[in-house]
């Protein structure tokens, strides 16, 4: 791949996380508006266009930010990038499962939480059985 090309796909790749973040910020604001909570839509969209204004921003020059947004991270990115998705995963979990208790001792069903925990241990079961046999 010629460097022009290279620099071309970094570039894209370095702009796909900061439009993620606008796309989803879009996506909440018009889930917010059609559900009568136009206030909260756009309250939501601003903060991830500010996060999306920062990636772009600090982007530049970190090299941090670069690093996860190779095409082909080195060893050590994508070290820390499978630690803190790993991180994210148990705060996720855990939070949902603190709410779930919380729902079921205020008297009430716990019901999205519960589907959350179990969906987050299903997938717990079949990664670990999927990436046993392939790692």
């Amino acid at each position: 791949m010629s460097m022009k090309a290279q620099r071309m796909s970094s570039n894209a790749a370095r702009r796909s996380v900061p439009g993620f973040f606008l796309a989803v910020g879009g996506a909440c604001l018009v889930a917010a508006t059609f559900g009568g909570q136009l206030v909260r839509g756009l309250v939501t969209f601003g903060i991830l266009a500010a996060c999306s204004l920062a990636l772009m921003l600090l982007g530049r020059r970190s090299e941090t930010y670069q690093g996860f947004t190779e095409k082909a991270p080195d060893e050590r990115f994508a070290r820390i990038g499978g630690l803190a998705w790993a991180g994210t995963g148990i705060v996720l979990t855990v939070g949902n499962l603190g709410a779930f208790i919380g729902e079921l001792a205020s008297g009430r069903s716990g019901d999205p939480y519960f589907w959350f925990v179990a969906t987050a241990a299903i997938s717990y079961i079949g990664l670990v059985a999927f990436l046993s046999r392939r790692i």
